[in-house]
């Protein structure tokens, strides 16, 4: 039984989906105005991770996750390089997408784009006037937000409270609106800013609308999952409610999912505190492979702190499972046994455990560091009971298994075979003839040779196995 963690109950839920077999998912994406940062990469490789656990399931899944390409920060940006806002967020989207495929996350079912979607947009705001959920003060639409009783019951706040607390949270033009709560759907067009046609004049949607919008659009008025990070509890996805429900008169979401932050050695992430690091920069320093392996090794409602330390940390802890998925290619292609023997029949029936151990893990509530132990017991199975006298169909059982619970994480073990250029395979074959002539000190100044070149190799029983150091 699969339980996750709703943020509205405040409890593990079993999951039971809409509709048998399928799920239907929204994830809230990045606002695209520069590089992703690091605090953007949770939630993309943590659902991403969740959504993978459910196809390996055998579910379908409806995966949908947007672009923000019209903000303020996007504007802003674009009167700043003296550009427009559309060539600001294509240039974006086109490198968030390089980023996210070097974490391995999956493109979604659909990722729409605010933009596209304006037209919908504006009818659901006419729906929310019409129905009296919102109301038109020049130009600007806003959200009655005291005319829809539920509103605080998933971020657990009270109306009152949040009056007299948080002047913060008020939009401008407090002075025009019937409640200092209420929030806008629809705002006037301003000099330099892009615009577009609706029944209160030219102007752009608010935030929240958008993946109300795009939600429904792409998955029904009604969905299983709907994701992101804890800081979009309040306001985004609060009003989402609000505006979803009372336009469509019913539950909009079974389960919300909500990922804690990042801290940067054990501080908050600013661009004050010189803490703020992109995708795009750890990937100078890392593979993105490792970047996803440090994300998944603490429970994604857990608050996660990265240092320089704890990357090496999960940069050594991929390389085992990388190395033991090599040796075991390895040992397939040098296995002198085709068939599995009684003995290795029963060794193999013995990993049913690992897998018992992860799937235990995941089905409750994702927990992706436990899954990833499991997968570290595989390796050092699959490290002490395969060997040179292993039969190629043990080697290949153990590999595709690893194979199969790395890709539901997201790691990726089946690296291309690499062709070695001519130089350095005529390196080695020099170095294996001074080693048969016994000119040891010719086959050390190859090795050495090879090193410099980055080349590592090792004797085994078996053969010379390289690697790149």
């Amino acid at each position: 039984m699969m339980k996750l963690y709703n943020t509205m109950s405040k409890r593990k839920e079993e999951f039971v989906p809409l509709e048998e077999g399928k799920v239907k998912m929204y994830v809230c994406g990045p606002t695209v105005y520069n590089y992703i940062h690091i605090g953007n990469a949770r939630p993309m490789i943590v659902f991403d991770t969740v959504r993978r656990y459910f196809e390996y399931k055998g579910y379908d899944v409806n995966y949908v996750s947007n672009f923000t390409d019209v903000d303020d920060k996007i504007i802003k940006k674009a009167n700043e390089e003296g550009v427009s806002a559309d060539e600001i967020s294509k240039r974006y989207i086109a490198e968030c997408k390089k980023d996210m495929q070097g974490m391995n996350v999956k493109p979604a079912t659909k990722s729409p784009l605010a933009t596209e979607e304006i037209g919908g947009m504006v009818e659901l705001v006419q729906a929310l006037v019409e129905k009296g959920f919102a109301y038109e003060k020049n130009g600007t639409v806003y959200y009655r937000t005291r005319k829809f009783a539920e509103y605080g019951k998933l971020s657990h706040k009270n109306l009152d409270d949040l009056r007299s607390g948080n002047r913060s949270l008020l939009v401008s033009g407090a002075d025009e609106k019937e409640d200092a709560l209420d929030f806008v759907l629809w705002k006037p067009k301003k000099e330099g800013e892009p615009a577009w046609e609706s029944p209160w004049g030219e102007g752009r949607p608010g935030w929240h609308i958008e993946c109300s919008e795009m939600s429904k659009k792409y998955l029904g008025e009604q969905i299983d999952i709907h994701a992101g990070g804890e800081d979009l509890i309040f306001p985004h996805h609060e009003n989402e409610i609000a505006q979803s429900e009372a336009a469509n008169g019913k539950e909009f979401s079974k389960y919300w999912m909500h990922n804690a932050f990042l801290n940067i050695d054990n501080k908050k992430m600013s661009k004050s505190l010189g803490n703020f690091f992109t995708v795009r920069e750890i990937s100078e320093k890392y593979d993105l492979q490792v970047l996803r392996f440090f994300m998944l090794s603490a429970h994604y409602r857990s608050p996660l702190n990265f240092s320089a330390e704890l990357m090496d940390a999960a940069k050594n802890g991929l390389e085992r499972i990388v190395t033991a998925a090599q040796n075991l290619r390895f040992l397939k292609e040098t296995a002198k046994a085709g068939r599995m023997s009684g003995e290795e029949t029963e060794a193999f029936a013995k990993t049913r455990g690992f897998v018992d151990m992860f799937e235990k893990a995941m089905e409750d509530d994702f927990n992706t560091a436990d899954a990833v132990a499991a997968v570290f017991e595989l390796v050092k199975y699959a490290n002490t009971t395969a060997n040179g006298e292993s039969s190629r169909e043990y080697v290949q059982k153990l590999y595709e298994l690893l194979a199969r619970l790395t890709d539901v994480l997201g790691i990726i073990v089946e690296q291309k075979e690499e062709i070695l250029d001519a130089e350095i395979e005529g390196l080695i074959a020099k170095r294996q003839a001074a080693r048969k002539e016994r000119d040891f000190a010719r086959a050390d100044e190859i090795r050495a040779e090879l090193l410099e070149k980055g080349i590592v190799l090792e004797d085994t029983r078996e053969g010379v196995k390289w690697k790149k150091a």
